[in-house]
């Protein structure tokens, strides 16, 4: 087994996403990074602090630059980010008489926070076309089989009789809500400089950190390095998006344990029993919401930044949240698969 399941060779093909993963590549993030330096150059320029050619030549090298990753991974260890070794060998690139053009008035968190948000924005806009592909799957469940008999259950024991509409409601309500508010999202650049006063801009600040925010598709907000809030709001929403669906594996699995009132296709099979069918899918989504009701906690630890800048705690986000969001990747997938997956849901007509 590797560190992470989500990329593990073979246990990736039940807990992996491909799609959501490639945004938490190394090559992604660079790319974002870069994308930073070249929007933040082409802002400066704007607002006269650099050479409008200084600004065109940096955009260009960024727009096809490939750093040295054994260097960067050299100097992660000892200083504990990427972006200086990055710099360093990006104003090699652009060369002179534009080298210190680069990253001008900038720090490291600027860079790093601000490729979070481009990407976390984009993930953000894939998980909600996932979430209303759920729902509607579920929409399609309610015509073939809504009125349809369940036994309603309270406690684990038989209650009153309910309609598979009934259950569906259930399973598909929270999703509308966490669709809207992954789309009102907002994905903020970061952009404070050395302690997040922006000193060498002076008066020039907020013009220069709008025009940044703009030309990366990203809101613009003064500097939030040390006030976590908005990634911990995050990890919130998809820690509830992974627990709803984890509600719909519970009860998938619960209704095949009963057996006669639901039918699937695509479950797994067993090495020892080759008459069973097991609801792997649905264990699977209770295994992941818990996975990220567990990591829930550690993200709020990550709150608690000492003064303006904490590498203990940014540190701590980094070992987290990625896990988070791969989570409910996996579980927005594997909800749609099982949803497709259903034959037959109700009682059997007598």
């Amino acid at each position: 087994m590797t560190i992470s399941a989500f990329d593990h060779p073979f246990l990736c093909g039940l807990l992996g996403d491909d799609e959501t993963a490639a945004y938490f590549s190394a090559e992604a993030d660079i790319r974002a990074m870069l994308a930073f330096e070249a929007a933040l150059a082409k802002a400066e320029a704007v607002h006269g602090l650099i050479l409008p050619d200084a600004a065109r030549r940096i955009g260009v090298v960024c727009a096809t630059f490939e750093p040295d990753l054994s260097q960067l991974r050299a100097a992660a260890a000892c200083d504990g980010v990427v972006v200086a070794d990055l710099v360093k060998q990006l104003r090699k690139a652009v060369g002179s008489p534009f080298s210190d053009c680069v990253h001008l008035a900038a720090t490291s968190q600027d860079v790093i926070d601000t490729s979070l948000m481009v990407r976390l924005k984009a993930v953000a806009f894939l998980f909600s076309n996932r979430l209303s592909k759920i729902a509607q799957a579920f929409d399609d469940l309610d015509a073939r089989f809504g009125k349809a008999r369940l036994m309603g259950r309270t406690r684990m024991q038989a209650a009153i009789a309910i309609t598979v509409s009934d259950r569906l409601r259930a399973w598909r309500a929270p999703l509308e809500g966490y669709r809207d508010r992954l789309t009102e999202q907002r994905f903020l650049v970061q952009f404070g400089g050395a302690a997040g006063t922006l000193d060498k801009l002076q008066d020039k600040a907020p013009a220069i950190r709008a025009a940044l925010a703009q030309e990366l598709g990203l809101s613009d907000e003064p500097q939030w390095q040390s006030q976590r809030g908005l990634i911990v709001d995050l990890a919130s929403l998809i820690s509830l998006i992974s627990g709803s669906l984890g509600k719909f594996g519970q009860d998938i699995a619960l209704l095949a344990q009963a057996g006669d009132e639901i039918e699937l296709a695509g479950g797994g099979g067993s090495s020892a029993m080759s008459h069973k069918q097991n609801p792997v899918a649905a264990e699977t989504l209770v295994a992941l919401a818990r996975f990220n009701a567990t990591q829930l906690s550690g993200i709020h630890q990550s709150l608690v930044h000492e003064q303006e800048r904490s590498g203990a705690a940014w540190t701590l986000e980094w070992l987290i949240l990625p896990q988070m969001v791969m989570a409910t990747a996996a579980s927005l997938r594997l909800a749609f698969e099982l949803t497709g997956n259903i034959r037959r849901i109700g009682a059997v007509k007598s």
